[in-house]
């Protein structure tokens, strides 16, 4: 990533232009401005939030319809986030040499393209392929969205301006199965994804409209070259170990010899590339000397475990109602309306807290309450009460609260300005790799649970893994994530 941050959206930020004596303290509140440029983004980057897990409540819908099995079709779902995973931190530097309106426009095109397309699948592996180019786009989105608003908020409206874009950052994949199950009750399953079609030209208009043209002033301040040799090491290396971990649910286990040779060959992709990274410096796609601060790296390892975490729960608990409860499609998407519902509860008190506390205090009491609920669900079998499992979502939902937006205000008071950029590549990417991951480990316990016919024992085994996830992320973040912010930028 470069190493001078180039010049944030004067109007955005109410910085004066340059030549002036002084630039004024940006406002303690969010004001007009930043409100109306949060809403645009947000309506946007909705929809790539929506597709990170619309297919979940679909899979059994899709399996029967393309006569394939979980361990396959489950690639439309770590497809798209391995996806997004590699375009985010080359949507990144295109912010920095292009523009953030320019990246942000050609990411909503190729998303609402490429959904369209997906609709129009023919096979299992023509959907496969649709939803990974869907997630080229979607990945464009999310990483840009945080940095354009990060940029503007300025470090005193971090946390307030973080919980107010880290809501529906939450929502959004909550609500993605709902959605999905709405649509499917009423609907053929293509529309799953034409749905992104009239999204997708509303949120185009709205940011040619309202979205400030920044490209002309990054033109020059960029890097001159993009790091391809990097992602040329990340992308296969990440694929190969996801590709590793779901074929580990057939008859092989991971025993077999493709899943061997796979994860070994992606340890050493991956390995390859933090060599490279080191010798590149701030010019590799994601800068791994930002992990030397003890609290930028306490604060990645908490959203890549976050992902690892959300993700498999968003994709677990819709199956789980309908294979092992025997709920119809809308009723599994519905019961996941409580976690929605304790996350617009808890997003913005946790997000007003970390102004004033910062994140230590708050993360370990957020993750614990997740990993102390979720054990409902780790040991519910036939004769618990889906009052009792959706309550427990409720407050599921309430505890992420607790955890999102605290730490991703801390990850921007971690680094200084000139990193911003390669901060929030690295966070968006191990986030949703650790989502690619957790989904891909979970479909192993429970397609091995399938295959027994244990189809109970099969789900809420698989849910002590977001017990486990969840233990994580309260230690990493009780030992090294910052206390209380200081309320002047990073130097």
């Amino acid at each position: 990533m470069p190493s001078s941050a180039p010049p944030p959206d004067l109007a955005a930020t109410g910085l004066p232009p340059a030549g002036t004596d002084a630039a004024p303290a940006p406002p303690d509140r969010l004001d007009a401005p930043l409100i109306r440029l949060i809403l645009v983004l947000v309506l946007g980057g909705l929809m790539a939030l929506f597709d990170a897990t619309i297919v979940n409540v679909g899979m059994r819908t899709l399996g029967e319809h393309f006569d394939a099995p979980l361990h396959t079709v489950e690639w439309a779902a770590t497809g798209y986030l391995l996806a997004c995973a590699v375009s985010g931190p080359a949507a990144l530097w295109a912010v920095d040499r292009f523009g953030g309106r320019r990246v942000w426009l050609l990411g909503l095109v190729v998303f609402t393209t490429t959904s369209v397309l997906a609709a129009l699948s023919w096979s299992v592996g023509a959907l496969i392929v649709f939803r990974i180019l869907q997630g080229l786009g979607g990945g464009m989105l999310e990483p840009v969205m945080l940095t354009l608003v990060a940029r503007a908020a300025g470090p005193a409206r971090a946390g307030r301006a973080m919980a107010a874009i880290s809501l529906p950052i939450t929502l959004g994949p909550a609500l993605g199965p709902i959605l999905g199950a709405v649509i499917l009750d009423a609907l053929p399953w293509q529309w799953m994804f034409l749905v992104n079609l009239p999204l997708g030209i509303v949120a185009t208009v709205l940011a040619l409209r309202f979205v400030p043209a920044d490209g002309d002033r990054f033109a020059d301040g960029g890097r001159a070259r993009f790091d391809a040799r990097g992602l040329a090491l990340l992308a296969p290396g990440f694929g190969l170990l996801l590709f590793g971990l779901s074929h580990a649910a057939g008859d092989g286990g991971f025993g077999s010899s493709p899943v061997i040779a796979a994860l070994a060959g992606g340890v050493f992709l991956v390995g390859c590339y933090v060599a490279h990274a080191l010798r590149k410096g701030d010019g590799a796609i994601i800068d791994v000397r930002l992990f030397a601060s003890r609290g930028y790296a306490a604060s990645v390892v908490v959203m890549s475990t976050v992902g690892a975490m959300i993700f498999p729960l968003l994709y677990l608990v819709p199956l789980y109602y309908q294979q092992a409860r025997g709920e119809s499609v809308l009723s599994a998407g519905l019961l996941l309306a409580p976690l929605g519902l304790g996350a617009m509860i808890g997003m913005p008190i946790g997000g007003r807290l970390s102004d004033r506390v910062g994140a230590r205090p708050l993360v370990p009491v957020g993750a614990t309450v997740v990993g102390l609920v979720m054990v409902v669900f780790a040991t519910a079998d036939a004769d618990t009460p889906t009052w009792l499992l959706a309550a427990a979502t409720l407050v599921v939902g309430a505890g992420l609260g607790f955890v999102g937006a605290p730490t991703m205000s801390s990850i921007y008071r971690t680094v200084p300005p000139a990193s911003v950029s390669s901060a929030s590549g690295a966070v968006m990417v191990l986030n949703q790799i650790g989502g690619s991951f957790g989904i891909a480990i979970v479909t192993v316990l429970v397609q091995q649970g399938l295959d027994d016919g244990k189809t109970s024992a099969a789900y809420t085994g698989a849910f002590w893994w977001v017990v486990a996830a969840a233990a994580v992320v309260a230690v990493a973040a009780a030992t090294s994530l910052p206390g209380r912010p200081d309320r002047t930028p990073a130097r």
